[in-house]
């Protein structure tokens, strides 16, 4: 007698053992899975377990309380998490086409100085060209940012980021030199052939340590050998040029910054022999499909970015 293959009765609704699977896998939990699906934690453990029985692979490891992916469940993960959200969204996503952009809403993540010096004549011509849509920019780094993004709380984000998290993907779109400020009459403003340890006996003034600028000024020092002191943490570019042409100590900061003003009260210098390029760029969940108004203004960023990524790619960072 021929041997009978399981039956998965399951398979009528394929799409909800999928959907949980990737919501444990997403989450990293039962619990929080069970949760974000309204259902209890006993059906969604079974629709996990009748889909690894299915495709007979384990597809979770436990880690501590924590379930972690398989080789085999991340390469199942990366092809259903698009066509899960895809369907998720298809209602909203239908009636957002049909509207266009001529109504909607665009919500951005984005630091400060994005705000203040890259991120002007994008929304000057986004709302030139898009007057309809609202465009909320909302003003947050590090990992507040990074929860925006994961939570859908925004559409995207633009920034500068050192460290990519896998779930997250960043396209760099613009480059900045890394650039020494000091007063006109400060001895590092002419010195020749300026060298790191030039600027070790001057305090620094730098954006709290929590922030990309201060961790990759430390990290160069550190590789370097290089003794430093920070004279003062500040947060903004702005107060920062201000403090350093008080002559209250000199920074490392990312050219983006600089202005035409500034040459009159701050000398520049390029600490680029020391300090990689500042790359500021478009930053989005990785899976998520770009709403009309998103597409909008990433293709303003540049245009044809993530075009593929919104169904069929994971999104992987070129970085």
């Amino acid at each position: 007698m021929a041997e009978r293959k399981p039956r998965f009765y399951y398979k009528g609704d394929r799409l909800k053992p999928v959907r949980a699977f990737c919501q444990v896998a997403r989450l990293g939990s039962v619990t929080r899975a069970a949760e974000a699906l309204f259902l209890s934690q006993p059906a969604v453990t079974l629709q996990v377990q009748a889909l690894e029985r299915e495709l007979g692979t384990p597809l979770f490891e436990r880690i501590g309380r924590r379930f972690s992916l398989t080789r085999e469940g991340q390469l199942l993960y990366d092809l259903a998490r698009p066509l899960v959200e895809g369907l998720d969204g298809l209602d909203a996503e239908f009636r957002s086409r049909i509207k266009g952009l001529k109504a909607g809403e665009l919500h951005v993540a984005a630091g400060s100085s994005t705000i203040l010096y890259l991120l002007p004549t994008l929304v000057q011509a986004f709302r030139e060209q898009h007057p309809e849509v609202q465009l909320v920019l909302h003003n947050v780094t590090g990992q507040d940012g990074l929860g925006l993004l994961r939570s859908d709380g925004v559409d995207l984000a633009v920034g500068s980021m050192l460290d990519v998290p896998t779930d997250l993907a960043y396209e760099p779109v613009y480059s900045f030199d890394p650039m020494l400020i000091c007063p006109p009459g400060h001895p590092l403003a002419k010195k020749p052939d300026l060298r790191l340890e030039d600027l070790s006996p001057y305090g620094l003034i730098l954006p709290p340590r929590r922030l990309t600028t201060y961790r990759l000024v430390d990290l160069v020092f550190q590789q370097q050998r290089v003794p430093y002191t920070v004279a003062l943490e500040v947060g903004g570019w702005e107060v920062i040029k201000q403090y350093v042409a008080m002559d209250l100590g000199i920074s490392i900061v990312t050219a983006i910054c600089l202005t035409e003003a500034d040459k009159q009260r701050l000398v520049a210098r390029s600490l680029a022999d020391y300090f990689p390029p500042r790359s500021y760029g478009v930053v989005m969940r990785k899976g998520k499909y770009l709403s009309p108004q998103a597409r909008a203004f990433v293709d303003l960023v540049k245009p044809g970015l993530f075009q593929r990524r919104d169904y069929f790619d994971s999104g992987h960072s070129e970085r």
